[in-house]
């Protein structure tokens, strides 16, 4: 079983930052695939970034297009963590952000974040 916990969301203004970390139990997060989603109000949650294993010190990281250039996921192993740096921030981009961790064939969930984009 793997626990996730998110932190860090909040209100910010239209073209600020803000990042998110995500915190993963267990002894082998350096082998999780980590993603982050997120759903907005009345729409279906939908894929923001992931960073997944490729080989021991290796990770390959992609984005969904709305987002590439202003958001980074990244990863700490020593601290099971992982980020979403959020930068130029947009009213669309008001949403629940989710950490998704995938361990084997079993995907977790974190219990959410709140961003609020003001315009």
């Amino acid at each position: 079983q793997v626990q996730l916990v998110e932190s860090g969301g909040g209100l910010v203004q239209a073209g600020g930052s803000l990042r998110l970390s995500c915190a993963a139990s267990g002894r082998t997060f350096s082998s999780y695939n980590m993603g982050w989603y997120r759903q907005a109000p009345g729409k279906e949650r939908e894929f923001v970034a992931a960073i997944r294993w490729i080989r021991t010190g290796t990770y390959y990281a992609n984005y969904t297009d709305s987002v590439k250039g202003r958001f980074t996921i990244s990863r700490d192993n020593s601290k099971n963590m992982v980020y979403l740096q959020m930068s130029s921030l947009k009213p669309e981009g008001t949403a629940i952000y989710y950490c998704n961790g995938v361990v084997g064939a079993i995907n977790y969930w974190g219990q959410g974040t709140q961003v609020t984009v003001s315009s």
